[in-house]
């Protein structure tokens, strides 16, 4: 059984209608995609694209990610530049630190690594990062660039879920888009994305006023707002495609005391029996989001030094 789509009882039932969307196995043809590409830039230009990590403190999860972005960075043959701070690290010292990266030829992609200890700016932080830099696609200039349409630094959680839909759909043009969540990290540029393909998009999140007749509209669900399994199988249009951004933890008693599960935002049990397609958690979006960080500093390299894109790699 592949662990990326679940277990039984997550599904709920043995027979499902939805056609299971498997991050884990897209975000690996992201990867080799990717790998492709720079294997190229270093036979062709003599490049090797350069990814520095900034971790400021030693929270347990951001610790995870940043071992797990270093090795599959070095894994498709870039360069992996990993900063370690202490927790109590200076503003000025870490904003010396990041234009110290901005001007090193060798690093084409900075990621500081949220959230920051309390006593750091993260707004000054992330703007202190040269916009060319910004794998993440957080500073304020790529913010507005993708706003108005143009070419940007794309956030890498909505663009990981826009390459899902593109594979699964093809054309998007003219479907409803409802996408639970307002956050700057993925409800508002997928919403910006989504305009982009020519659908019609609605942003909702916790106090929309009747949310289920909001979200039972929409042939795509784009749900990120931050709350377990917040929507039910029966908010689901018929056929509907739901991409479930969500990561949550509860209790899993069943599993022995103390243990715990992860789930979505999206009751997959129920929803997997009414729509079109879905995407698990865990093994949905999740693993799409380092190979589109992994994505973005190819496409920054390449920016850098004038050379054409990688084809699906972008948008």
């Amino acid at each position: 059984m592949d662990e990326s789509l679940g277990t039984p009882d997550q599904w709920g039932t043995k027979t499902m209608t939805a056609h299971i969307i498997d991050g884990k196995a897209f975000a690996a043809r992201v990867r080799e995609k990717v790998a492709g590409h720079v294997a190229l830039l270093k036979s062709e230009a003599g490049l090797t694209p350069g990814l520095a990590v900034v971790l400021v403190g030693e929270d347990p999860a951001s610790q995870v990610y940043v071992r797990a972005k270093g090795k599959l960075t070095v894994d498709v043959g870039m360069a992996s530049f990993e900063h370690r701070l202490d927790a109590a690290t200076s503003e000025a010292d870490l904003l010396s630190l990041i234009q110290s990266l901005n001007a090193d030829p060798k690093v084409h992609g900075i990621l500081v690594q949220l959230p920051l200890p309390d006593h750091l700016n993260s707004d000054l932080v992330i703007n202190t990062i040269d916009p060319a830099k910004d794998v993440d696609g957080f500073h304020i200039s790529n913010v507005g660039l993708l706003g108005t349409g143009q070419k940007s630094m794309v956030p890498c959680t909505p663009l990981g879920c826009l390459m899902m839909l593109r594979d699964h759909h093809g054309s998007l043009s003219g479907m409803d888009a409802v996408i639970v969540g307002r956050s700057n990290i993925v409800g508002k540029p997928m919403a910006q994305l989504l305009l982009g393909e020519s659908c019609t998009v609605t942003i909702a999140h916790s106090r929309t006023r009747n949310l289920e007749e909001v979200v039972r509209r929409a042939d795509i669900v784009v749900a990120a707002v931050g709350r377990p399994e917040m929507v039910p199988g029966g908010w689901i249009k018929p056929g509907a495609t739901v991409i479930d951004v969500g990561i949550n933890r509860i209790p899993a008693p069943e599993k022995g005391e103390g243990k715990t599960r992860l789930v979505g935002d999206v009751e997959f049990a129920s929803a997997v029996e009414v729509a079109g397609a879905i995407t698990p958690v865990p093994g949905g979006v999740g693993p799409m989001t380092i190979a589109c960080l992994l994505a973005n500093t190819v496409t920054a390299c390449c920016r850098a030094n004038g050379l054409p894109e990688p084809d699906g790699l972008t948008v």
